[in-house]
Parts: structure tokens; C-alpha cells; sequence
């Protein structure tokens, strides 16, 4: 087959990437559409054949793609996916959008539905003055992506959460596919060091603040790999006991998960990658209940929750956590779920059963 996969924007670096690299060694000849390609923020895309759209051209636009939302629709629109047989979007905004004739199938992986016209309006949009301004484009990105939303002809969610959203916001029905971890290789060194561990971007809706907030009044040791927006905050809220390591190669990453006492997780995720590589490395997760996070943890076996995004709800179950022991074995035995053969064996199932209702 001549297969296409699509994403909305290749600039970054996060969990969507390593769906594609997932599948890229499913489909290794495959071509990545996007929007804008940034060959700085994204060099793990230099082993694909990356094609782009007119954005491109347009300055910026490949690092500060928000401005130019309203033409996102027209530009995957403009796509020609004549001759290929299999159309793969990966998305959480308009990839869903392209167009392709009936003789090929598209099956959409949905990150989320569009977050900052649905689910994530009212934190995207708090200005008042931002939203009556944005509201012709809104109604507009809306309109169209309500369209958009129906071309593939099948959704895979990557949570449980995402496939309520799918349902709640367009209508749809869709599968479930469990994303593979990424394999971070075996430990220089392995022990149970006296630290907790967060691994994120460092932006506002991930709520690395409650844990910033809850480790200064607990004075437990508190170690954040990642940057973003929210850095520099960040660091003046901490007290001497948290401490910031900035982005750390994969091949070091799995040195910490390997010697934490846990990961700490206050975010609400479509899924959370990062919770899944911490149990592979045997280590229980704290985290909001809610969002991917419900599709991974077991609480009271790999893990605990907490009910509010508050400080004060994480303090509650930190101290709920260190008054239980937990199994190193059954963490990782939970992360077996999440491996590269059952992300291909179920995209390989939605494919064949695609193909034969073509």
C-alpha cells in the first residue's frame, strides 16, 4: 500500500511525535503531510518526507502557527492524496480536515477534539476582550471543523476521555488505541532515591504550580525535567528543595525514573506518556484523577489519585502514599499494555477492517 500519514504541525517535541515514530516503523516508506515544519524544533521528522503547505512560505508561521489558525483549514484542504491508499492523521486541530476520494481509506488517531474551540475554550479564551474579538473566527473554526469532522471514515481515541469528547463534540463514535511507550533502555543505576520526579512541559494547564506549592510546605525533594512558558515562575515560586533540570536527553530519563520514589502528575492529559514510562520503570504515579490518567493508573496497586487541582488535595495524597508500599513488578507488569505490538495490532485491525468496507 502507499500510505500518507498527517499532523497538524511538525515544530515540537512531545507525546503526538512518538505516535509518529510509532508509526513510521509500522509504515517506514510513508510520507508526513503538515501544515509548517520546523527543522529546529523537530529533527526527529528528518528521517520522514516531510510535505507542507503555502504557510510555509508565510514568515513565522512555522514557529508561531496560533496566529495563523483560520487559514489552517484551507491549507490541509489543499492537500492531493490521489494514489494513496491509506490516509493516517494524527490530530488534535485540523489534519482531520483533509480530503481524499473514496477509493482511499483515512483513519483518523484523535488526540483530542480541537482543545481551544471545545473542551479548552474557556481557558484559551479568559480575556474578555480576546473573546469578543476572536469570536467571528471562533464561530467560523468551529463551523468548519464540525464539517472536517466528518471525513475519516473511522477515529482511533488515545483515552477514554478523548472518546467521550469525540462523542460529546461532533457526534462521532470511535475506537480506542493504547499508545506504545517509548523504550528509554535499561538504568545505568537503579535504587529508590529520596526523590519525587515530574516530567512535562512547563506551561500553565499542566498545573506544575499545585506541586511546586504542595513540595515547599512539605520540604520533600522534588525533581521537574522539561521547560516552557512557565519556567521562570515557576522557579520563583520554589524553595531550595525543588529543583529544575531543563530538558535531559532519553537516554538520562530513564536514570530518573528509575531512582524516584514516584512520579507526580497534577495535570489533566488526553493521555500522559510520561505515566506510562514510569511505570515501565516499576514506579507508582500521583496524579489528578482525571483525563488519560484514568485509562492508566490502578489506584491503590500502581498508583494514587487526587480529586481537586488544589496544593492542598496533592498533600492529601502524598501522605496517603508514603503510609503504603508499592509493588515494583505490577507498575511494570500495567505498563505492558501501552507496548509498540498492541498500538500496531490494533491500527493494523482498524485498517483491515477499513479496507474491506472501502
Amino acid at each position: 500500500m502507499k500510505v500518507a500519514l498527517v499532523y497538524d504541525r511538525v515544530n515540537k517535541w512531545g507525546g503526538a511525535e512518538r505516535v509518529l515514530l510509532a508509526l513510521h516503523k509500522i509504515y517506514p516508506e510513508a510520507d508526513l503531510y503538515t501544515s509548517v515544519y520546523n527543522r529546529e524544533g523537530a529533527p526527529w521528522a528528518e528521517e520522514f518526507s516531510v510535505k507542507t503547505t503555502f504557510l510555509q512560505k508565510l514568515p513565522f508561521a512555522s514557529s508561531f502557527h496560533d496566529l495563523f489558525a483560520t487559514f489552517m483549514p484551507l491549507a490541509f484542504e489543499s492537500f492531493n492524496f490521489d494514489g494513496y491508499d491509506l490516509v493516517i492523521s494524527v490530530t488534535s486541530e485540523a489534519a482531520k480536515g483533509i480530503i481524499t476520494k473514496p477509493g482511499t481509506l483515512h483513519i483518523c488517531i484523535c488526540l483530542t477534539p480541537t482543545r481551544y474551540l471545545w473542551s479548552g475554550y474557556n481557558d484559551y479564551f479568559k480575556n474578555p476582550l480576546i473573546r469578543f474579538l476572536s469570536k467571528p473566527a471562533v464561530s467560523y473554526l468551529r463551523y468548519w471543523d464540525k464539517i472536517a469532522a466528518n471525513r475519516p471514515d473511522s477515529y482511533l481515541a488515545i483515552s477514554t476521555e478523548v472518546k467521550k469528547r469525540i462523542k460529546k463534540y461532533y457526534g462521532l463514535e470511535s475506537g480506542l488505541i493504547p499508545l506504545a511507550v517509548a523504550d528509554l533502555g535499561k538504568p545505568k543505576e537503579t535504587s529508590e532515591g529520596g526523590y519525587y520526579l515530574i516530567v512535562s512541559r512547563l506551561v500553565y494547564y499542566k498545573r506544575i504550580d499545585i506541586a511546586v506549592e504542595a513540595f515547599n510546605r512539605l520540604n520533600l525533594p522534588l525533581k521537574i525535567i522539561g521547560t516552557g512558558s512557565e519556567k521562570d515562575n515557576l522557579k520563583r515560586m520554589a524553595n531550595r528543595n525543588i529543583e529544575f533540570l531543563g530538558e535531559v536527553a532519553e537516554g538520562t530519563l530513564g536514570n530518573y525514573y528509575a531512582n524516584c520514589r514516584a512520579l507526580i502528575f497534577p495535570g489533566i492529559e488526553d493521555f500522559g506518556l510520561v505515566m506510562v514510562e514510569a511505570q515501565s520503570f516499576g514506579k507508582p504515579v500521583i496524579a489528578f484523577r482525571g483525563g488519560g490518567a484514568l485509562d492508566i493508573i490502578k489506584e491503590g496497586v500502581t498508583g494514587e489519585f487526587f480529586d481537586v487541582q488544589s496544593a492542598e488535595a496533592l498533600e492529601k495524597a502524598m501522605e496517603k502514599f508514603q503510609n503504603k508500599r508499592y509493588n515494583a513488578k505490577l507498575c511494570t507488569d500495567n505498563s505492558k499494555r501501552f507496548s509498540f505490538a498492541n498500538f500496531r495490532n490494533s491500527l493494523l485491525r482498524e485498517v483491515g477492517r477499513g479496507l474491506k468496507n472501502l
